[in-house]
């Protein structure tokens, strides 16, 4: 492995430097989302029940404590319950928006990776068939079929690098994004619970 990685050329290690960072990005992001799984559990529905029996300040009070996404939302949303709905709704929308940002945190950056890592695979390819053909053009047309070959091989290196990270990535991305996506049909679902039961509260 490592002898492909020497024939590779220079712009093998900027596509390790992505695959690691990469993979530093994937796993944080799993650690974050498995975090979350633990707190806030059926905190929603909690909060919605004590706003409907009216003990609004218990439910803030539980909210605010969770240390969680959706206890963020409906503490926030519960900070404003005295005001029209519309208020309500607005603070509502503005701290959903806000936590699904911080989820999707470092997630462009790994759609980043994985869109520049078969560019620079293929930007080897091209400098290293350069190299190659500068070669022949300095044997003076007697081309050797085996320096030639070698030279290709080495110089394709790079784009197999760049798609063996690049195929990952977007594959991880994929499923970040669809975690995320997951997670803010759960606080919509919350603020929805939360904005019934203040209106029949």
């Amino acid at each position: 492995m490592m002898e492909f990685v020497e024939k590779g050329g220079v712009l093998v290690v900027p596509i390790l430097f992505c695959s690691v960072l990469a993979l530093a990005i994937f796993l944080e992001r799993l650690v974050r989302f498995a975090s979350l799984r633990r707190k806030g559990t059926g905190i929603g529905r909690k909060v919605a029940q004590l706003v409907r029996e009216g003990k609004t300040l218990e439910a803030y009070e539980v909210a605010a404590a969770s240390d969680s996404p959706m206890g963020r939302v409906l503490a926030q949303a519960l900070e404003v319950r005295d005001q029209d709905r519309e208020t309500v709704e607005t603070v509502l929308d503005h701290a959903t928006e806000e936590e699904v940002r911080d989820l999707s945190r470092y997630l462009q950056a790994l759609a980043t990776i994985g869109n520049i890592a078969p560019l620079l695979g293929l930007l080897g390819t091209v400098m290293g068939m350069i190299k190659a053909f500068m070669v022949i053009q300095q044997m003076g047309g007697k081309v050797n079929a085996a320096v030639l070959a070698g030279g290709i091989w080495e110089a394709m290196l790079t784009t197999a690098f760049g798609l063996g990270v690049a195929l990952p990535t977007l594959v991880a991305h994929s499923y970040l994004v669809a975690r995320v996506d997951r997670y803010e049909a759960r606080l919509q679902g919350g603020a929805v619970g939360l904005i019934k039961a203040l209106g029949g509260s």
